[in-house]
This record gives structure tokens, C-alpha cells and sequence, in this order.
């Protein structure tokens, strides 16, 4: 089989040594993810234990499209039965790029209608669509008129770890921050703090990575796990992951500590890290009492920028303090602007450059001599 696990674009690197350490066939780097190969049960490993992954896909099938018809009659002449009966939901989303085709929900409209019209000709009944939470994801990418065709493996975004509170949205999202930790070179085992910790994300995927535990521990299921093709012996498969996935968990603990101003925050942050099992500490105080760790660790935070930046006076100016304190400290900024590098009396180590979503940011990474 082969899969393509996607990611936040500029941090495909990350993903791809993450997935060559969990010792999958095949890896290769590529625009928005990574390839691999491997047996069903690899792709279940995938999405259990990536903390990068957004999603892990399997391509189904390639074939021309340069109109809306040939794209039917490409999706039409793949076999639907394995995956999805009239019992099942559907939900199809699509993207292109340099195509004929360039209104993607029209493309996923027809991509439905080719599948739901097959299985309404073999079993005299045609499946739901459901757009929130269906059995069957489906994606078709078109790129110079050629489409391929994917099934998701994950479900729900892999970044959804099942620790995030209900209604608390973050700027961060799970897996972002997972890639960001990997790229930051922090070791699992060295002190961490974030002062502008926010809602935690950083602290606790820090604390589970530390731990060794993966990051799917906490879902309920999968997408692969409602299709209509997973019998007793993919369950027995997926029992298997979840055991070499235990097996891994080391129960280190290293110094973590997220702090923040903001009262709610800080609640939301210890609930989500008591839903996570982990023992970290968040704590409430201004950024300017934030002090080094002994031994010397890293910082590592995502600060308010553009308009959550212009709520904070003075909040720019408090952090080069900080910063200049942190002898021998590696200090981490995900930033967009350049409001915070600015202030920095300091060159950075090393420079990239990532997508949080759409907004175009910069990961700078600086050694505090």
C-alpha cells in the first residue's frame, strides 16, 4: 500500500525523519507531506503515533481529468464496495491546482455523485453525506488536469488529540507544535518554559513527547476503523498498534512550565493537561518574572502578534528583558512580523519558515551565549 501523510507546509522535513524514526517503508519528503509505504497496519501506525501528521491518506487512484465528465467517469470506474455501503455517510473535499477544473466544491460534488450513483446501482441504495462527521472521508487533488483520488485514514484532523477542551480554540494546533519542538532540537529532557503559554499546547505535547506517549492515545477511533472493509482481523491489527504504542511510553519527566497572564487561560491549560495525564505546571504571572531554569533549558513560545499583539503594549520590550537574562538558554519564537526579532540584541542560529494555517510565519532559533 502507499500512503501520503500531509502536514503544515515547511515542516514536511520534521515529519519525514519523525515517520523514518517509527520505521516506515519508503519515506519521501514531498510539497504538504510525506510518502510512505507499507501494509495496512503501517497506515493505522501512521495515524496513532505521528505527532506531525495532519492526516494520512491513500491514494485509490490517477487517472486524467480535464473536465467534469472525465472526472466522473474516473471516480465511477473505481470499486466504492470496500469502503462505504448505502449504510454509511460520505463527505468528499477537493483541491486543485493549474487545472480546467478550478471550483473545488463542484469538484467534490461530482466525486460524490459518481460514487453514490455506483452504489445505488449495485444495492438499489445510495449512502448519506455528512459533512461533520461522516464514516467515509474522501479527497481528490487535481494538479495539471490529472486527479488522484485519496481515502483518509484519520478521521477527524490528527492534530485533535482528544485532550483539547470542547469550544476552546487555540492559535496553535497540536501537531504544529509537535513539529515545531522536533525542529527547536530540544532533546525530551531539558528544561522547557513558555511564558505566553496561552491554552498549554506547547508544554503538553512537550510533556507527552517526553513520555513517549502517542500522540492518537487519547482518541476514541479512527477514520479506517468505520469502513466498511474493517473486519475482526484489521481490529486485531489495530490492538497490536496500540500495544507497541504502550510499550513505548517511558514515563520521563522533565521540567516543564507554562505561565501567562491571562486567569483563563491558565485554567484551561491545567484542565487540558489534567485530561492528558500529564505533570506539568501553569502557573499565572507576567512575562517580566519569568527566569532561567536550572540547569540551562530552552524557551520556547508562540507570542501575540498583529492584532493579539496590539491588545499587549509593552509586551515586546518585557521579553527582550527577559531574553537578555537567559544565559546559556536556547530561546524559540514562532512569530508573522518581525515585531519580536527586532528587540533581539541576539542573531539567530538557525531560521525557518512555516504555514500556521494560511498566515506565513517565522521559526527563529536563538543560542543565548
Amino acid at each position: 500500500m502507499k500512503f501520503f501523510a500531509s502536514c503544515a507546509r515547511g515542516v514536511e522535513g520534521a515529519l519525514r525523519d519523525e515517520l523514518k524514526e517509527l520505521n516506515l517503508p519508503g519515506v519521501r519528503a514531498d510539497r504538504g507531506g510525506v510518502h510512505f509505504a507499507g501494509a495496512w497496519a503501517d497506515g493505522y501506525r501512521a495515524c496513532y503515533e505521528s505527532r506531525i501528521a495532519a492526516r494520512v491518506l491513500t491514494p485509490l487512484g490517477t487517472f486524467e481529468a480535464p473536465s467534469a465528465d472525465a472526472l466522473y467517469e474516473g471516480v465511477a470506474a473505481l470499486d466504492w464496495t470496500p469502503w462505504l455501503s448505502s449504510r454509511h455517510t460520505l463527505a468528499v473535499a477537493a483541491s486543485c491546482r493549474s487545472s480546467a477544473l478550478t471550483h473545488t466544491q463542484y469538484i467534490a460534488q461530482r466525486t460524490k455523485d459518481a460514487i453514490v450513483d455506483q452504489l445505488r446501482q449495485r444495492h438499489g441504495e445510495r449512502p448519506d453525506v455528512d459533512r461533520d462527521d461522516p464514516d467515509v472521508r474522501v479527497f481528490v487533488h487535481l494538479v495539471n488536469d490529472e486527479a488522484t483520488v485519496y481515502l483518509d485514514l484519520s478521521g477527524e484532523p490528527l492534530h485533535k488529540r482528544g485532550w483539547r477542551l470542547p469550544g476552546v480554540d487555540a492559535p496553535l494546533k497540536e501537531n504544529l507544535a509537535a513539529a515545531i519542538l522536533r525542529l527547536s532540537g530540544w532533546d525530551r529532557r531539558a528544561p522547557l518554559i513558555d511564558p505566553m503559554c496561552g491554552s498549554g499546547t506547547f508544554i503538553i505535547e512537550a510533556a507527552l513527547w517526553a513520555a513517549g506517549v502517542p500522540a492518537g492515545a487519547l482518541r476514541e477511533r479512527f477514520g479506517f476503523e468505520r469502513w466498511a472493509c474493517y473486519d475482526e482481523t484489521s481490529r486485531e491489527e489495530m490492538l497490536e498498534v496500540r500495544r507497541r504504542g504502550a510499550d513505548l511510553t517511558s514515563g520521563t519527566h522533565p521540567f516543564l512550565l507554562g505561565s501567562d497572564i491571562d486567569d483563563f487561560a491558565i485554567a484551561v491549560a491545567r484542565q487540558s493537561a489534567q485530561a492528558a495525564g500529564v505533570r506539568v505546571s501553569f502557573l499565572r504571572r507576567p512575562l517580566g518574572d519569568t527566569r532561567p531554569t536550572k540547569p540551562a533549558g530552552m524557551l520556547i513560545t508562540n507570542p501575540p502578534y498583529g492584532e493579539r499583539l496590539a491588545v499587549s503594549p509593552g509586551l515586546v520590550a518585557e521579553f527582550a528583558n527577559v531574553a537578555r537574562g537567559l544565559s546559556r538558554h536556547r530561546v524559540v519564537l514562532l512569530t508573522s512580523g518581525e515585531e519580536w526579532h527586532r528587540v533581539l540584541p541576539f542573531r539567530p542560529e538557525r531560521e525557518l519558515h512555516l504555514f500556521n494555517g494560511d498566515l506565513p510565519c517565522q521559526l527563529r532559533i536563538y543560542d543565548i551565549r
